[in-house]
């Protein structure tokens, strides 16, 4: 058995962020980080820094806004860039690759799932019709019957547990009835929200707004990973590092890391 940690972390622009980022990977070195939301063209993206500490670096940028990358300590193959049924989508949300560790593989997808705010907006219209298109693609992946890792910021908060106060929700694309409901149609399917499946009672927040909602705990749980049947039995342990949201400059969203033996 081979134990391997793959994390995943919305940095909210890697080129405003890469000190804590660089801080957080030389302290906690994982093997596979999943970013979201880089805000950063191809030739913006900060490659040395990164590839300086041994990491394969696959990034999918995208000027000023999304952006998805995967870094990982293995190498990486069978690359994916943007959803393939969806391929009138401009945006820079989602990225996939295989992964051959010690002759055994893993599919990790980095994912950044519109926002979709305002409700009743061409945006939120998106929004739907994306997360409708991933969950048909995600009930593809389940065929390969492999070792399958979605992981990233959803912007989906998916019951009452994930937030700090629902009410605060009443009018947010992060927790509409349809855009929960599509949450349950990809655990249908056959995946595991991993971190809810470990932990029935933890509330797990992973985003809390600027100012003062860290301090007061006003979170919600909207970063996640989601697994394959078959991968359930290799989860050793998975929790939220909140660690980096209290540095200086830090990310509105903290890692989400899994622990796994294959």
């Amino acid at each position: 058995m081979t134990k391997v940690s793959i994390a995943t972390w919305n940095v909210n622009s890697i080129r405003a962020r890469l000190n804590v980022l660089l801080k957080w990977l030389k302290k906690k070195k994982p093997d596979i980080l999943l970013l979201q939301e880089l805000k950063a063209q191809e030739d913006d993206i900060p490659r040395t820094e990164l590839e300086d500490l041994n990491y394969n670096f696959i990034t999918f940028g995208q000027k000023a806004y999304n952006g998805v990358a995967i870094l990982s300590k293995y190498p990486v193959s069978d690359i994916t860039y943007n959803l393939p049924n969806f391929d009138q989508d401009k945006q820079s949300r989602y990225i996939e690759g295989f992964i051959n560790i010690e002759k055994k593989g893993i599919r990790v997808a980095s994912i950044y799932a519109p926002n979709g705010n305002p409700i009743n907006s061409e945006k939120y219209i998106y929004k739907i019709e994306w997360l409708k298109k991933f969950c048909n693609y995600a009930e593809k992946l389940l065929e390969f019957e492999e070792y399958t890792f979605l992981g990233g910021d959803f912007n989906i908060c998916p019951k009452s547990l994930d937030a700090a106060d629902e009410n605060l929700l009443s009018n947010d694309a992060i927790y509409t009835t349809d855009v929960k409901n599509l949450y349950k149609n990809i655990i249908n399917l056959g995946y595991y929200d991993s971190f809810r499946s470990i932990n029935p009672d933890n509330p797990g927040f992973t985003y809390w707004d600027y100012g003062q909602s860290f301090k007061n705990d006003i979170g919600v749980r909207i970063d996640h990973f989601l697994i394959s049947p078959y991968a359930l039995d290799k989860v050793d342990k998975i929790y939220v590092d909140k660690e980096p949201r209290a540095w200086e400059k830090p990310s509105d969203h903290t890692p989400l890391v899994l622990e796994i033996d294959i």
